[in-house]
Protein backbone atom coordinates (compact mmCIF):
# COMPACT_ATOMS: atom_id res chain seq x y z
CA UNK A 1 0.00 0.00 0.00
CA UNK A 2 2.76 2.45 0.93
CA UNK A 3 4.64 1.62 -2.24
CA UNK A 4 1.53 2.32 -4.31
CA UNK A 5 0.97 5.70 -2.59
CA UNK A 6 4.61 6.72 -3.09
CA UNK A 7 4.43 5.64 -6.73
CA UNK A 8 1.24 7.63 -7.32
CA UNK A 9 2.62 10.71 -5.53
CA UNK A 10 5.85 10.42 -7.50
CA UNK A 11 3.88 10.26 -10.73
CA UNK A 12 1.79 13.29 -9.73
CA UNK A 13 4.68 15.44 -8.47
CA UNK A 14 7.25 14.57 -11.17
CA UNK A 15 5.87 17.13 -13.68
CA UNK A 16 5.77 19.83 -10.96
CA UNK A 17 9.34 19.09 -9.92
CA UNK A 18 10.47 19.13 -13.56
CA UNK A 19 8.66 22.45 -14.15
CA UNK A 20 10.31 23.95 -11.09
CA UNK A 21 13.76 22.80 -12.17
CA UNK A 22 13.19 24.19 -15.65
CA UNK A 23 12.06 27.54 -14.23
CA UNK A 24 15.15 27.71 -12.02
CA UNK A 25 17.40 26.89 -14.96
CA UNK A 26 15.73 29.57 -17.11
CA UNK A 27 16.16 32.08 -14.29
CA UNK A 28 19.87 31.28 -14.06
CA UNK A 29 20.24 31.55 -17.83
CA UNK A 30 18.47 34.92 -17.81
CA UNK A 31 20.76 36.14 -15.03
CA UNK A 32 23.84 34.98 -16.94
CA UNK A 33 22.59 36.68 -20.11
CA UNK A 34 21.89 39.89 -18.19
CA UNK A 35 25.43 39.88 -16.76
CA UNK A 36 26.88 39.31 -20.21
CA UNK A 37 24.77 42.11 -21.70
CA UNK A 38 25.82 44.55 -18.96
CA UNK A 39 29.46 43.60 -19.44
CA UNK A 40 29.16 44.23 -23.19
CA UNK A 41 27.47 47.60 -22.54
CA UNK A 42 30.29 48.65 -20.19
CA UNK A 43 32.94 47.46 -22.62
CA UNK A 44 31.33 49.40 -25.49
CA UNK A 45 30.99 52.50 -23.30
CA UNK A 46 34.62 52.24 -22.20
CA UNK A 47 35.83 51.80 -25.75
CA UNK A 48 33.84 54.80 -26.97
CA UNK A 49 34.82 56.97 -24.02
CA UNK A 50 38.50 56.07 -24.32
CA UNK A 51 38.50 56.77 -28.07
CA UNK A 52 36.61 60.04 -27.73
CA UNK A 53 38.72 61.35 -24.85
CA UNK A 54 41.97 60.52 -26.64
CA UNK A 55 40.71 62.12 -29.87
CA UNK A 56 39.63 65.26 -28.00
CA UNK A 57 43.00 65.40 -26.22
CA UNK A 58 44.90 64.99 -29.51
CA UNK A 59 42.88 67.61 -31.38
CA UNK A 60 43.14 70.00 -28.43
CA UNK A 61 46.92 69.60 -28.46
CA UNK A 62 46.98 70.14 -32.24
CA UNK A 63 44.80 73.24 -31.88
CA UNK A 64 47.10 74.73 -29.26
CA UNK A 65 50.14 74.14 -31.47
CA UNK A 66 48.35 75.76 -34.40
CA UNK A 67 47.17 78.69 -32.23
CA UNK A 68 50.73 79.14 -30.96
CA UNK A 69 52.04 79.09 -34.55
CA UNK A 70 49.25 81.45 -35.67
CA UNK A 71 47.93 79.02 -38.31
CA UNK A 72 44.70 77.95 -36.59
CA UNK A 73 41.91 77.82 -39.20
CA UNK A 74 38.14 77.40 -39.27
CA UNK A 75 38.36 73.72 -40.24
CA UNK A 76 40.56 73.14 -37.15
CA UNK A 77 37.92 74.80 -34.99
CA UNK A 78 35.18 72.64 -36.51
CA UNK A 79 37.15 69.41 -36.00
CA UNK A 80 37.93 70.30 -32.38
CA UNK A 81 34.31 71.20 -31.67
CA UNK A 82 33.10 67.93 -33.21
CA UNK A 83 35.59 66.00 -31.08
CA UNK A 84 34.50 67.90 -27.96
CA UNK A 85 30.84 67.13 -28.63
CA UNK A 86 31.57 63.46 -29.28
CA UNK A 87 33.58 63.30 -26.06
CA UNK A 88 30.74 64.99 -24.16
CA UNK A 89 28.20 62.53 -25.57
CA UNK A 90 30.32 59.45 -24.75
CA UNK A 91 30.92 60.81 -21.26
CA UNK A 92 27.17 61.35 -20.73
CA UNK A 93 26.34 57.86 -21.99
CA UNK A 94 28.93 56.28 -19.73
CA UNK A 95 27.56 58.08 -16.68
CA UNK A 96 24.47 55.89 -16.87
CA UNK A 97 26.20 52.50 -16.82
CA UNK A 98 29.73 52.64 -15.41
CA UNK A 99 30.82 52.25 -11.79
CA UNK A 100 31.61 55.28 -9.64
CA UNK A 101 35.39 54.74 -9.63
CA UNK A 102 35.43 54.95 -13.43
CA UNK A 103 33.33 58.11 -13.25
CA UNK A 104 35.78 59.63 -10.77
CA UNK A 105 38.67 58.99 -13.13
CA UNK A 106 36.74 60.40 -16.08
CA UNK A 107 35.74 63.48 -14.05
CA UNK A 108 39.40 64.12 -13.21
CA UNK A 109 40.26 63.95 -16.89
CA UNK A 110 37.22 66.00 -17.90
CA UNK A 111 38.21 68.80 -15.53
CA UNK A 112 41.59 69.19 -17.24
CA UNK A 113 40.30 68.84 -20.80
CA UNK A 114 37.39 71.24 -20.29
CA UNK A 115 39.66 73.82 -18.65
CA UNK A 116 42.20 73.66 -21.47
CA UNK A 117 39.45 73.77 -24.09
CA UNK A 118 38.04 76.93 -22.50
CA UNK A 119 41.54 78.44 -22.34
CA UNK A 120 42.18 77.59 -26.01
CA UNK A 121 38.93 79.25 -27.03
CA UNK A 122 39.77 82.39 -25.06
CA UNK A 123 43.26 82.57 -26.58
CA UNK A 124 41.85 81.96 -30.08
CA UNK A 125 39.36 84.82 -29.62
CA UNK A 126 41.97 87.15 -28.15
CA UNK A 127 40.17 87.17 -24.79
CA UNK A 128 42.80 85.29 -22.78
CA UNK A 129 43.36 86.03 -19.13
CA UNK A 130 46.60 87.70 -18.08
CA UNK A 131 49.46 85.33 -18.69
CA UNK A 132 47.46 82.76 -20.66
CA UNK A 133 49.33 81.56 -23.72
CA UNK A 134 49.07 78.56 -26.00
CA UNK A 135 52.47 77.38 -24.76
CA UNK A 136 51.24 77.50 -21.15
CA UNK A 137 48.06 75.68 -22.13
CA UNK A 138 50.15 72.95 -23.80
CA UNK A 139 52.10 72.54 -20.55
CA UNK A 140 48.86 72.28 -18.58
CA UNK A 141 47.48 69.79 -21.09
CA UNK A 142 50.29 67.41 -20.11
CA UNK A 143 48.35 66.94 -16.83
CA UNK A 144 45.72 65.10 -18.85
CA UNK A 145 48.08 62.37 -20.07
CA UNK A 146 48.48 60.49 -16.76
CA UNK A 147 44.75 60.92 -16.19
CA UNK A 148 44.00 59.36 -19.57
CA UNK A 149 46.22 56.42 -18.62
CA UNK A 150 44.64 56.11 -15.17
CA UNK A 151 41.13 56.13 -16.61
CA UNK A 152 42.06 53.47 -19.17
CA UNK A 153 43.69 51.30 -16.47
CA UNK A 154 40.61 51.54 -14.22
CA UNK A 155 38.29 50.67 -17.10
CA UNK A 156 40.43 47.67 -18.05
CA UNK A 157 40.51 46.47 -14.45
CA UNK A 158 36.73 46.74 -14.26
CA UNK A 159 36.56 44.51 -17.34
CA UNK A 160 38.85 42.00 -15.66
CA UNK A 161 41.98 42.82 -17.65
CA UNK A 162 45.08 43.03 -15.47
CA UNK A 163 48.61 43.52 -16.80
Amino acid sequence: MITAVVGILGTLFAPLLQQRMTARQRGEEALTEDRRRRFEERRAAYTAMNRASRQFHTLLKDALHRIRDDVYADEDRVRLEEARRDYRDRYAEAQMIVPERVLEASRDLNTVLAGIDAMAKRIDRGLQYDGETAADALQELKEAEPRLSAMRRIMREDLGIFD
